[in-house]
């Protein structure tokens, strides 16, 4: 999961915010809230000693510094983000920037960002950009601190004029028109339609959801539903009785299974094709046992009335290690062909240092292909026989593999009419993507972040890389989730939303509609937008639409009557 919440001015440490704070950060809220300051004078700020936020962050692009680059911060966020990211820099780390601390087998103690991970050694980057390379075979333990590098406090070195001017100047930081401005599918602006989608509070206004990710209806019972709460590692059965009175009860709960960190928990759900028969469904999640991760694709049964779970332990259809607590995806969905389709992440730290995505011995960045239906002698699943590299000469590369070249594959579905398998690509710095992926293509992490190359380290010649159907800019969005293509169930094909495909960023809370031919961009239209961040989509029998709100815990109804797609 990647969550880009807001930026983190990374210095030293980090110190719980006291309650004779809390007057002394008003009157700077308040002041950075209410009026526009200088953006000259903000410049200077940033690069003055008493702050040292140009010592840890660039403003060109630059990812050699230990803090996030800014040089897009006016467009990734709003002026409150800004504000309160600098007041209370812990409330949200940014994904890859959380400090990693490490104690060694002879007592010593090493904390800094991670930069490099191999299967030897673990480097880690100080304030003063000096690295620190830790050989894994002395590594006593290892964490990610909750505590961001920056002290709290730190903007009471200014006055709340000085202040004002620093979130005025980092509000105006814009991402610059690299791309030719004749690229349609990196659009520089995109059109909002004048008549907007609606968003109905469905479930969570009477409900205490914590961090739901996930939503979908119930396979056999008629009019409820599933909610998956990550942190809590929880599944719930949700419905409403005659008077509309929202009603939950636990389908399954297994924090012990389950290891949560910032943008790690319980991510992924899905329901087999023959659920009312076999009763069987599938997650994702994250395990930690001291220094080792894994991913684990677990299956478990449902009860005979479908209602929770059976209490059968959870077979482990799929694990595997990973190196870092972040980029691990976490969409999981079963296609019209039957097969199970897992989304991977890369893995981190950022920027794919180690060619994960490129690489076919790793699953990481990748979108994998197995069945579920059929064992082997070494494994719960088989590998598909038309999976595009089976026969591959090469012993060490992955036949679970069907796609690669993926940075975050949060989110993804399949059209209902056509198979298409649309992608939400979390980007980097500069853009996010939607992809229609097909089987054995490479779609560029990190050659590419969009329709501009990235990089040329891990660079094939004979490779062909396949562009996305769209790639937003970074004033447009920083965390794409993936959605669905709106289908009518009587396939009104005069309905102006039919074949639409929906998405959202997480971040600006803006959903869009997109229509493509042959994978290609024929038209993009800001549709609306969500009142929380929006993390994830779900589907009813009935092709009805839902959002599912982040931070407010709700989910809800897409209403499309009124709106025209235009």
């Amino acid at each position: 999961m990647h969550f880009p919440l807001r930026i983190f001015f990374i210095i030293i440490f980090s110190l719980p915010i006291s309650k004779a704070q809390i007057p002394v950060n008003k009157k700077y809220i308040d002041s950075a809230s209410k009026k526009e300051g200088d953006p000259a004078n903000g410049k200077k700020i940033f690069f003055d000693k008493r702050t040292l936020c140009s010592e840890c962050h660039s403003l060109d692009g630059n990812s050699n510094s230990i803090g996030p680059d800014l040089s897009a911060a006016g467009d990734k966020f709003s002026r409150a983000d800004l504000i309160h990211s600098v007041i209370n820099p812990s409330a949200n780390i940014m994904t890859g920037y959380a400090t990693t601390i490490i104690e060694t087998t002879n007592q010593e103690s090493f904390s800094g960002i991670l930069k490099a991970i191999s299967d030897e050694t673990i480097t880690l980057s100080n304030l003063d950009l000096k690295e620190r390379v830790i050989p894994k075979s002395n590594i006593k333990s290892q964490i990610t601190s909750p505590a961001s590098l920056m002290p709290v406090g730190l903007h009471t070195k200014l006055n709340t004029e000085e202040f004002t001017d620093l979130i005025t100047f980092l509000e105006s930081l814009k991402q610059p028109q690299r791309i030719d401005q004749s690229n349609h599918a990196t659009p520089v602006t995109i059109k909002r339609i004048s008549k907007p989608i609606k968003m109905t509070p469905f479930f969570g206004t009477k409900l205490d959801f914590e961090k739901p990710v996930w939503f979908g209806d119930h396979p056999t019972i008629k009019n409820k539903y599933v909610i998956v709460e990550k942190s809590r590692a929880l599944v719930s059965l949700v419905g409403k009785n005659k008077s509309g009175e929202e009603k939950k009860s636990h389908f399954l709960e297994i924090p012990e299974e389950v290891y949560v960190t910032n943008d790690e928990g319980l991510l992924g759900f899905t329901f087999h094709p023959q659920f009312k028969e076999n009763r069987r469904y599938f997650f994702m999640h994250e395990v930690r046992d001291k220094n080792y991760r894994g991913m684990v694709i677990g299956e478990r049964i449902a009860s005979e009335d479908y209602t929770k779970d059976s209490g059968n332990p959870t077979r482990k259809i799929l694990e595997f290690e990973v190196a870092t607590e972040f980029h691990h995806g976490g969409g999981i969905e079963f296609g019209p062909d039957g097969y199970l389709y897992i989304g991977m992440g890369d893995g981190g730290p950022q920027e794919d240092p180690l060619g994960n995505a490129q690489n076919l011995h790793s699953f990481s960045g990748k979108l994998l292909r197995i069945n579920v239906d059929k064992n082997t002698n070494d494994k719960l699943y088989s590998i598909p026989k038309d999976n595009p590299f089976i026969n591959h000469p090469d012993e060490k590369v992955l036949r679970e593999i069907f796609s690669y070249g993926l940075r975050q594959p949060w989110r993804f579905s399949f059209d209902s009419k056509t198979g298409d398998l649309w992608v939400g690509d979390v980007g980097q710095n500069r853009f996010e993507e939607i992809n229609i992926v097909r089987s054995g293509e490479n779609h560029g992490w990190n050659v590419f972040e969009g329709y501009e190359l990235f990089s040329t380290k891990f660079r094939k010649e004979n490779s062909k890389i396949i562009n996305p159907v769209i790639s937003f800019r970074r004033s447009h969005g920083v965390s794409i989730t993936g959605g669905y293509v709106v289908r009518s169930r009587n396939n009104i094909n005069n309905h102006s939303y039919e074949g639409v495909y929906i998405c959202a960023d997480y971040q600006s809370k803006k959903i869009w509609g997109i229509k493509q031919k042959n994978r290609s961009l024929e038209i993009v239209r800001e549709i609306g937008n969500c009142p929380d961040r929006l993390v994830s989509f779900g589907k009813d029998k009935e092709n009805n639409l839902y959002a599912v709100g982040y931070d407010k815990g709700i989910v809800y109804k897409i209403d499309f009557s009124g709106s025209v797609f235009e």
